[in-house]
């Protein structure tokens, strides 16, 4: 009977499997599951659509925005001004392009707002529990008994009406909802095996909520942001409509909602155009949202 030859022993100095191979797997599954996602293909080429035209807004917009050209009043859409002119004369395609740059300026920036004081909160809440969970829960609760554009709405009536004050009220308003989420994922994380592993080996509370809690939360969050900017959008526009973001005039999709009421049935290129924007912008990060949910999902996501 002849034996099986045995392995070889490794070699000294043989290069150790690298941890970042198994992260470059993860990337190459959550690719390729982006890839087979239609929806979230879609969205995330608009997505990417969008972060470019507010980023190059200066530089694509053929007018300036806020020049008016009474000749021009009212035109139609034509080669010399794609979108039409509003009842300034002013390109509404030069206004549609900065007036993207209001909305990922308030959509990303009220996020981010939202997401410095509502995670600390939410890790400290479900973490220690008892009283601190009591305070922030009560605090949330009452927060979240008001509809999102009607706190949004009505912080910024205090505030004052302004881009900055809009993109304030609006993060404020969001705020609620990511402490849920984090308490939520702080309440199911801090429970399991590595947790109490960190604990039994002298880790700290800072140590555990930010090394070991808060990374592996991290795709919860990340999905709730892509959930949160659309929002952020809608909302900026509805506080420019009413007058409360950004002012004339400066372009804002809501500003231009807003100044093509009195001329719908005689310019409906005003309204449609802008319109179209804040639908196509919000599906865009919503899909994105749709999608990253299922990439990220640890029992497999979509396939």
């Amino acid at each position: 009977m002849t034996l099986a030859p045995s392995p070889a022993p490794a070699a000294a100095g043989a290069p150790a499997a690298r941890p970042s191979s198994g992260r470059a797997a993860r990337l190459a599954t959550s690719l390729r599951r982006l890839r087979r996602n239609r929806p979230a293909l879609v969205g995330a080429v608009l997505a990417a659509v969008f972060v470019l035209v507010a980023l190059l807004a200066p530089l694509l917009a053929p007018y300036d925005p806020a020049r008016p050209d009474f000749d021009a009043a009212l035109a139609e859409p034509s080669w010399s001004h794609w979108l039409g002119t509003d009842d300034l004369g002013r390109d509404q395609l030069s206004r549609v392009l900065v007036g993207v740059t209001a909305s990922m300026q308030v959509g990303v920036a009220s996020v981010l707002l939202a997401f410095v004081v509502a995670v600390p909160l939410g890790l400290v809440a479900g973490y220690y529990g008892r009283f601190a969970d009591t305070v922030v829960s009560r605090l949330t609760d009452t927060m979240l008994a008001f509809p999102f554009l009607v706190l949004a709405v009505g912080l910024a009536a205090v505030l004052g009406p302004s881009l900055t004050n809009a993109t304030i009220a609006i993060g404020i308003s969001q705020i609620p909802g990511i402490v849920r989420v984090t308490r939520a994922e702080t309440l199911r994380l801090k429970h399991l095996d590595y947790v109490g592993a960190a604990t039994a080996n002298g880790a700290g509370d800072g140590v555990i909520l930010f090394r070991h809690i808060l990374p592996n939360a991290t795709s919860t969050l990340i999905v709730q942001a892509t959930v949160g900017i659309p929002s952020a959008i809608t909302g900026e526009a509805v506080l420019s409509f009413l007058g409360l973001g950004v002012q004339p005039p400066s372009p804002s999709l809501g500003v231009m909602l807003s100044s093509a009421q009195p001329f719908i049935a005689d310019a409906p290129w005003m309204a449609v155009f802008p319109g179209l924007v804040i639908v196509l912008a919000t599906l865009a990060f919503n899909l994105l949202g749709d999608g990253v949910r299922d990439i990220l999902d640890p029992r497999g996501g979509s396939r």
